[in-house]
């Protein structure tokens, strides 16, 4: 039986770190590609370039691998004492092994166990849940969560609906223990299999395995209703968002910002409109970076690291394949 005088740990975000690769696909380089323009994508999406990952041979691991040893340098810590790497991905190097052991290892955070975790668009939401876990029950004391995703390598640039939408990246963050009270306050997360469907990878796993017939088929791309996802997206993100708020008596005033998965302008503008939140509160990047999946949270952090203070109360919001969606809520830990 647990104690009631035992103190409540808190976890919080101490460090953040990001990485981008250098090529990029624009709208223009798509239009030699699909039946498409830059007018139609900046109208629908927002998107004007997506970043890219065109070397041979490298693949997620390398893009977390980068965003881990960004985050270790400007925090300058070691990486032996790292007790545990969370990657949240849905484009593992490999089917199996999985992607989390070798990053640890290149990073040489040789006393980590690691492992994946795979919730496309909500993975880093999901995987800060299970890292702010993790620090709470005081079993370990300084986790790395990366989310990366390669896009690139599921998207067919013959399919207009998908090829706008996606770039490569990775973002990472440290969890620890917190030392001022600030860190992650609540979350709300959800997940509903009947939309399965709806966006997804087809073959690739054991239901459809890799054969001749899926590869003629494109099975192995990501597909999507795009209609159906989008209007599931706004209700479910504004909804998620709205009940952190109720839970937490947080009004509109009281949020410093908004930290939403970066899918599409349109849905980012819905869901903010729903909550009734200024937009000059609600932080994006999609219009340089394109949808990175699990990146998109932590590459706002990163970038917009600089405009947080200690203390800031922060929602962020995800809704990705599963389906799956979240909200959270935590407090800003550091200058």
């Amino acid at each position: 039986m647990t104690s009631n005088n035992k103190k409540h740990i808190k976890a919080s975000i101490t460090a953040v770190g990001g990485y981008l690769p250098e090529d990029s696909i624009s709208n223009k380089d798509l239009e030699a590609m699909v039946d498409t323009n830059d007018e139609w994508i900046r109208a629908r999406t927002g998107i004007k370039k997506r970043r890219v990952l065109k070397e041979k041979g490298k693949g997620t691991s390398y893009l977390a691998v980068n965003a881990a040893n960004n985050l270790i340098a400007r925090k300058k810590i070691d990486p032996t004492t790292i007790d545990l790497v969370i990657v949240a991905t849905i484009t593992p190097d490999f089917h199996c092994a999985s992607t989390a052991p070798s990053v640890a290892s290149a990073i040489n955070a040789i006393n980590a166990y690691a492992y994946d975790i795979s919730a496309a668009c909500s993975g880093f939401l999901f995987g800060m849940s299970s890292a702010s876990s993790f620090i709470e029950s005081g079993r370990y004391k300084k986790i790395l969560l990366i989310g990366a995703d390669m896009m690139s390598s599921i998207v067919d640039y013959t399919d207009r609906s998908t090829s706008i939408l996606f770039g490569d990246g990775a973002g990472a963050v440290l969890v620890e223990p917190s030392t001022n009270g600030y860190g992650w306050e609540d979350e709300y997360l959800r997940s509903d299999g009947i939309g399965a469907e709806w966006l997804k990878v087809k073959s690739g796993g054991s239901l459809f395995p890799v054969s001749s017939e899926t590869l003629n088929n494109k099975w192995h791309f990501i597909t999507q209703d795009g209609k159906t996802v989008f209007k599931y997206a706004v209700s479910e993100m504004a909804n998620a968002t709205e009940q952190i708020m109720i839970r937490n008596k947080l009004k509109s005033d009281d949020i410093k910002y908004l930290l939403p998965h970066q899918a599409n302008k349109r849905i980012i503008d819905a869901t903010a409109e729903k909550i009734n939140l200024d937009k000059k509160k609600v932080l994006m990047n999609i219009e340089q970076y394109g949808n990175t999946t699990a990146a998109t949270i932590p590459l706002l952090m990163y970038d917009y690291e600089d405009n947080f203070k200690e203390g800031d109360k922060l929602i962020i919001a995800a809704f990705g394949a599963g389906l799956t969606w979240g909200a959270a809520y935590l407090t800003w830990a550091y200058n």
